[in-house]
């Protein structure tokens, strides 16, 4: 004759029929918590990861990023990168022009760099323009130095130096 109900049971048994997470609040721009989403900050973005192009990867042609790029394998055409690691295993074929340099392995063409790094098994053939560098015991290196306070932007270097004959 008297049973009890869950309706009269004590604490919030309603919720468990109601959906889990309300609906957004749609123009207002305030949310079910009566808080502001247009006052809270947007949280930063996470870094992404430094794209890897492994070892027996074999690119012929540009290469371009806003991001960072570690390179093992080999790259025939330019590359432009925020942060560019060139592995001990990496050849480049092609003109590098990047914020940072790091290089551990071979290139083959024009370096432009704000802060260049060449480490003891660096092998670079070519011009290297930069802001700052630092080449350490053991690389080896053939070709020419510059500093600029801008290298990464082009044609200033042919300004300053004298035009060389083309080889045949």
């Amino acid at each position: 004759m008297f049973s009890k109900s869950k309706i009269n049971e004590p604490g919030p048994k309603q919720a468990d029929t109601t959906p889990a997470t309300p609906a957004p609040a749609a123009s207002s721009g305030i949310s079910s918590s009566g808080a502001s989403d247009y006052a809270k900050p947007a949280a930063p973005k996470a870094k992404p990861p430094a794209s890897l192009l492994s070892s027996d990867l074999h690119i012929t042609g540009n290469v371009k990023t806003t991001g960072d790029i570690q390179v093992e394998g080999t790259v025939e055409g330019d590359i432009r990168a925020h942060l560019l690691t060139i592995g001990e295993t990496a050849t480049i074929k092609g003109e590098i022009t990047a914020d940072d340099v790091v290089i551990n392995g071979r290139i083959v063409g024009r370096v432009r760099g704000l802060k260049v790094r060449l480490t003891s098994t660096a092998r670079v053939e070519g011009d290297i323009i930069h802001k700052t560098i630092a080449i350490e015991s053991g690389a080896h290196f053939e070709g020419s130095v510059q500093r600029q306070d801008d290298p990464l932007s082009p044609g200033k270097a042919s300004s300053k130096a004298a035009p060389q004959p083309a080889e045949g």
